[in-house]
């Protein structure tokens, strides 16, 4: 079992396949700030950075990538991508299948996002051998996650799902719980691998 874990961890680790992962990110990530230039062009200006969190998720995955293949850790950027990833893939996850709840169907777009933002999620955890953030950048990564939640819920820059905006108050309370649960998450990791490296040290 060990073996077979250590292929595949060879596999994702290989520089070939984490090009790979780049350009699918790279498209993602261009395709989600396309997705959202129609409620950008409805939003102040100022609000602009704060809208399209799921493509600055995959945004700081990308960027978490090109370090890897510099052999570098962009430390800051990976706590971001790590919380956001977890955050924004499983909360866009949640909202497409309650859409799916209130409308009894959400067409191939809302199952093909499902599929896409879970798997922002599953890489979120499966690259977690390679991140080298500490604390300071935790705390960076969750004021950054936190202060989102309130442009979002307080300034209402929440991305816009219309059949699911008389939930708002609801979904805002959701999120910012999810958001507390990812950054207790990137803190365990980081913990566990403090524990390791004084056990090897």
């Amino acid at each position: 079992m060990i073996t077979i874990v250590n292929r595949i961890w060879f596999l994702l680790s290989h520089k070939s396949f984490l090009w790979i992962l780049l350009f699918v990110n790279l498209l993602g990530t261009v395709y989600g700030y396309d997705w959202y230039m129609w409620q950008l062009e409805i939003t102040e200006p100022k609000f602009w950075i704060f809208v399209p969190d799921s493509p600055t998720a995959s945004l700081f995955f990308t960027l978490a990538i090109i370090g890897w293949l510099l052999n570098r850790n962009f430390k800051l950027i990976e706590a971001l991508a790590f919380i956001t990833l977890v955050k924004y893939g499983l909360w866009a996850v949640v909202m497409n299948l309650l859409t799916l709840l209130e409308t009894g169907s959400i067409g191939w777009v809302g199952w093909m996002l499902v599929g896409s933002h879970f798997a922002m999620a599953v890489q979120a955890f499966l690259y977690s051998p390679l991140y080298r953030f500490g604390f300071g950048h935790i705390v960076i990564a969750a004021i950054w996650t936190l202060h989102n939640d309130v442009i979002d819920y307080v300034f209402g820059q929440m991305p816009i799902y219309h059949d699911l905006m008389k939930h708002m108050q609801q979904i805002g309370y959701f999120t910012f719980w999810l958001s507390i649960g990812c950054i207790l998450l990137a803190f365990i990791l980081w913990r566990k691998r403090e524990k390791r490296a004084t056990v090897i040290a």
